[in-house]
């Protein structure tokens, strides 16, 4: 992987920001949870979380937006951003991740509102699931 690559495994902080673009394409800010579990010289089970910000753009941002929500386990790749602003007369900088993977791992959410098209799909699979044997 290269010098500027990213990639991990977290669980979504809030629901995904999602907004449009000028030209009609999305774009979804998310906020990762990264979490990393030890234990220390003495013996005592610690836990570290890092927040990542990433951020998705056109049909990987739809299929975010769409599809996860506060809690959604997600593995992402993409390429580190660093972007500086000004406030309060200081230079502040924010590091984000340019989402180019997006995987989403566990449960499908349910309280998710679905769109009609993908209703109509989900029903037919609810309807394949009964079908099914085992």
């Amino acid at each position: 992987m290269a010098v500027n690559q990213w990639h991990g495994i977290g669980n979504l902080g809030k629901d995904p920001d999602v907004r449009q673009m000028n030209d009609g394409k999305t774009v979804v800010n998310l906020s990762l949870a990264i979490s990393e579990k030890y234990i220390d010289k003495s013996g005592e089970k610690k836990e570290i979380t890092e927040w990542v910000n990433v951020v998705f753009f056109g049909k990987l941002a739809d299929v975010a937006a769409n599809y996860l929500t506060k809690g959604s386990k997600a593995y992402v790749e993409g390429k580190l951003k660093t972007e500086s602003y000004e406030k309060d007369g200081q230079t502040r900088y924010i590091t984000k991740i340019i989402g180019s993977k997006l995987e989403m791992l566990g449960s499908k959410p349910v309280n998710k509102p679905q769109k009609a098209s993908e209703r109509s799909q989900s029903d037919s699979f609810d309807e394949m699931d009964s079908d099914i044997p085992f």
